[in-house]
């Protein structure tokens, strides 16, 4: 080990001492609205948080902290993070309950008995975030073809990597149904990532994964039109859109500390930009576009309650019927979505104003 790689470690070592109280305060996962958690936490928990990087280096050595079942763990390009032993959340009480491996949603809960607002810390100092899958969104969350859509699709070549989101244990990891191949992560703020249609799966259940480990392989296994990505986010059986969470496009996490709140649980609930002047531009917007609507439905109305219509008959042609009705062949292509060169057959109505 060089001089660098001393001086280096040696500094960690009182980071990690020093910022201990302040990872206790992190690991806090009690629910809190989102008033109560900015008294608490900073506001840069609240800022988006990049998809981790994929470096390659390897692992060097590990520095104890203060807590025992924390570590620094060091890599050869000179970069660090804090590694939590998985048995720290083995007895984890959100891992015992309704732990099955049977079926996708094992919970029983009424949607009344939930919180309106629930303050979930996503990634902390002892955990990263990747985006399991980085592209833009193409099939969203909400209702499809009069159907329930309970995540979003994401396109990929079969064979691509899929990347746990976020610090987890395997729940669920086989084929169910419509999902085809199904991995379910059920992470320590009690949230559930699923990732179907998988070609292979890679992982096994009750295996610990840290964010950013390869978990499957993307394809078009189940119910599937082509090989992508089904993403899904859930909260105690409860589907939401996870672009609340996720900005597929460019990959970032939005927020450290999500506040989810209950009518993000309705399955018609699409994520809106979150910014109070976006969302009233969105609601003037929408009610422009209705008027809009409304407008062009009742210019389409009188136009219909003024059009006039002509039989065709022997000899009929375009030119002729221009003559007639003071108009143009033109124009009664336009009308009729013909061409000049179109047989005009006989008894067909043909509009002509």
């Amino acid at each position: 080990m060089n001089l660098k790689q001393l001086t280096t470690f040696a500094a960690l070592l009182m980071v990690a001492t020093c910022l201990a109280p302040l990872r206790s305060a992190a690991q806090d996962t009690t629910f809190k609205s989102k008033q109560q958690a900015e008294l608490i936490i900073p506001r840069p928990a609240f800022q988006p948080v990049p998809s981790m990087s994929t470096s390659g280096a390897a692992a060097l050595d590990t520095i104890d902290t203060a807590d025992p079942f924390i570590k620094i763990l060091l890599f050869s390009d000179y970069t660090w993070k804090y590694y939590k032993d998985p048995s720290y959340v083995r007895d984890n009480e959100i891992f015992l309950d309704s732990w099955t491996h049977d079926a996708p949603d094992p919970y029983r809960v009424s949607l009344e008995s939930l919180p309106n607002e629930m303050a979930l810390w996503v990634v902390d100092s002892l955990s990263d975030y990747r985006c399991p899958n980085q592209t833009d969104v193409y099939s969203k969350f909400g209702y499809r073809h009069r159907r329930r859509h309970q995540g979003v699709d994401l396109p990929l070549d079969t064979g691509t990597p899929i990347y746990a989101a976020f610090n987890g244990k395997v729940r669920l990891a086989k084929y169910f149904r419509g999902y085809g191949n199904l991995v379910v992560l059920r992470h320590e703020n009690g949230l559930e990532t699923f990732y179907g249609h998988l070609s292979k799966i890679i992982v096994s259940e009750d295996q610990w994964v840290e964010a950013g480990s390869i978990i499957g392989l993307g394809g078009s296994t189940g119910r599937s039109t082509g090989p992508h990505l089904h993403f899904e986010t859930r909260y105690k059986g409860y589907a939401f859109d996870p672009e609340w969470l996720i900005d597929f496009h460019s990959g970032v996490l939005r927020h450290r500390l999500f506040v989810l709140k209950k009518k993000y649980l309705s399955p018609s609930s699409n994520y809106v930009p979150e910014s109070e002047q976006e969302e009233i531009d969105i609601i003037e917007g929408d009610t422009q576009d209705k008027e809009e609507a409304a407008k062009k439905a009742e210019a389409e109305r009188k136009a219909a309650a003024a059009a006039q219509y002509h039989t065709i008959r022997q000899g009929d042609t375009l030119g002729a019927l221009a003559r007639k009705y003071h108009t143009t062949v033109r124009k009664l292509c336009q009308l009729n979505g013909i061409s000049e060169r179109t047989t005009l057959r006989l008894g067909k109505k043909l509009r002509v104003r």
